[in-house]
C-alpha cells in the first residue's frame, strides 16, 4: 500500500508538470479494466479527478467496467497504477490514432451531400435540413431558435401534418461532441420518415408531431471535425480552461453528484445550470411546444436505454410505465440485427450523474416519457465507431423509435 501511495504521488506530480497532451493520440490506447473491491474503485475515482487520463466510461461502481484512455506519454504509468492495484486491464482499442485517422481520411473521400456511409459536420447537416424543409412544404419546415456561443444557427426541425398540438416527440442528438454516431442517426431517422410520409408513415405523421435538433452542441461537434477528435464538452471559456459538459448542466437537481466543479474536466457542470447558451435553446423549446409526451436523447456508447433519474437510485414514480415502453422499443430494435441493450434508470444502469437533460425534461419539463439512449457499440470502437456502422445503428433504431411514435399516437393520458 505504501508504494502505491508514493507511486500515486509521483502521478500527481507528473500531472501538474506537465501540460495537456489530449490531442496527441500518437500511440494512444484504451485500456478496460473492472474494479473488483473497494480499494481498486477509490483509485480509479482518484485517478479521474486528477484529470490528466481520458475517462471514456467512470469508475461508478464496483463489478462494470471502466473505460481509459491514455497517450503513449501516459500509458507506461497507468499501467504501472493499475498492476500495483491487482487490477487486470484489456486492451479495448490499442491504436487511437489510427481510428481518429481513418475516420478524418473518410471525412476527406465523402460527398458533401448527405448521406449514410460517412459523418457530415454541422453545416452539411443543417443545410440538408433546409433543403428537405423546401422539397416538402406542408410535411416539415426549420425554425432557427438561437444561437451557439460562437455564433452557429440552431435550427429546429419540425415533421407532421396534424394539428399543431398534436402530441409530440423531441429528439436530439449531438449533445456531447465526439459521438458522431448519435448526429448520424438522429437524421437517420428524420430520412425514413420524410422518405415514407406519404405512405407508411402516413398516419403516424398524421397524429404525432416529432421535433428534432440532431446536434445540440454545434460548437462542440465542429472542434471535433477541426481540431480534436475526442473533444466532448461545449466552447465557451471557463477561466484556464474551455468548455462546460452540456449534459450535466440542466436546471434539475443540478451538480448533486456525478459531475465535477473543475473547469478543466469533463463533466463539469458549468458555473451555474443553465451556464451554456446552447443548453438554455434547447430547454427554451421544450418549454415552449405544446403538448410533448416523448423526449430522447441520443448519446453513444454502452447500448442502453435508460430513464430518469440519474440524480438518484430513487425510481419516478411511474417508472414502470417508462420501463415497459422502454422495454418494447428494445424488442424491436433488437429484432432488427440481434443488438442487445440493457434497459434502466441511469444511475442504477450506469452511474450517478446529476444535471441531465433527460431528468430535466420530465422533472422540470413535464415531458412524461424521457430517455437517453446510449448508441453502439459496447467498447470495441466507443466512440470512434466506424461509419460503416452508420446505417445498421440507424436501421434498428429506428425501429425503437417507432414504437415509441406509435405508443405517443394512441396515448391517453
Amino acid at each position: 500500500m505504501r508504494s502505491f501511495v508514493l507511486l500515486l504521488a509521483l502521478v500527481v506530480a507528473f500531472v501538474a508538470s506537465r501540460p495537456s497532451v489530449r490531442q496527441n493520440l500518437h500511440g494512444a490506447q484504451v485500456l478496460r479494466v473492472v474494479p473488483h473491491v473497494d480499494r481498486q474503485l477509490h483509485y480509479l475515482q482518484g485517478l479521474l479527478k486528477l484529470g490528466q487520463y481520458d475517462f471514456w466510461s467512470e469508475p461508478r461502481t464496483l463489478g462494470l467496467p471502466v473505460d481509459i484512455m491514455a497517450t503513449a506519454f501516459h500509458l507506461p504509468t497507468l499501467k504501472n497504477i493499475l498492476d500495483h492495484l491487482d487490477i487486470k486491464y484489456k486492451v479495448m482499442i490499442p491504436n487511437v490514432a489510427k481510428l481518429v485517422r481513418e475516420d478524418y481520411q473518410a471525412r476527406s473521400k465523402a460527398p458533401k451531400a448527405m448521406d449514410w456511409t460517412s459523418y457530415h459536420d454541422y453545416d452539411e447537416i443543417m443545410g440538408w435540413l433546409d433543403e428537405l424543409a423546401t422539397n416538402n412544404p406542408g410535411l416539415c419546415k426549420v425554425t432557427d431558435v438561437g444561437t451557439s456561443y460562437e455564433g452557429r444557427t440552431m435550427k429546429v426541425f419540425t415533421l407532421g401534418t396534424g394539428a399543431a398540438d398534436n402530441p409530440g416527440i423531441f429528439i436530439d442528438g449531438g449533445i456531447h461532441a465526439r459521438e458522431w454516431i448519435s448526429p448520424a442517426t438522429v437524421t437517420y431517422i428524420i430520412n425514413e420518415l420524410v422518405n415514407g410520409a406519404s405512405s407508411t408513415y402516413a398516419d403516424l405523421l398524421a397524429g404525432v408531431n416529432f421535433y428534432f435538433m440532431p446536434v445540440i452542441n454545434p460548437d462542440g461537434y465542429a472542434y471535433t471535425f477541426s481540431n480534436e477528435r475526442l473533444w466532448r464538452k461545449t466552447r465557451s471559456p471557463q477561466g484556464s480552461c474551455i468548455g462546460v459538459d452540456p449534459n450535466r448542466n440542466w436546471d434539475f437537481h443540478w451538480n448533486e453528484g456525478g459531475a465535477s466543479n473543475n473547469p478543466c474536466m469533463d463533466t463539469y457542470c458549468g458555473p451555474t445550470p443553465f451556464s451554456e447558451i446552447e443548453m438554455q435553446v434547447v430547454r427554451d423549446q421544450i418549454n415552449t411546444l405544446p403538448n410533448l409526451v416523448s423526449y430522447i436523447s441520443f448519446h453513444s456508447y454502452s447500448q442502453l436505454w435508460m430513464y430518469p433519474w440519474g440524480w438518484t437510485s430513487d425510481l419516478p414514480e411511474d417508472w414502470q410505465e417508462l420501463d415497459s415502453l422502454a422495454q418494447d422499443a428494445v424488442s424491436a430494435l433488437t429484432a432488427v440485427h440481434g443488438t442487445f441493450y440493457e434497459i434502466g434508470s441511469s444511475t442504477n444502469t450506469i452511474y450517478l450523474a446529476s444535471g441531465g437533460s433527460d431528468d430535466w425534461a420530465k422533472g422540470a419539463g413535464n415531458v412524461k416519457f424521457s430517455y437517453t439512449v446510449e448508441l453502439r457499440d459496447t467498447g470495441s470502437f466507443g466512440f470512434l465507431l466506424p461509419a460503416g456502422q452508420i446505417i445498421p445503428t440507424g436501421e434498428e433504431t429506428f425501429e425503437g423509435v417507432l414504437v415509441v411514435g406509435n405508443f405517443v399516437l394512441n396515448y391517453t393520458p
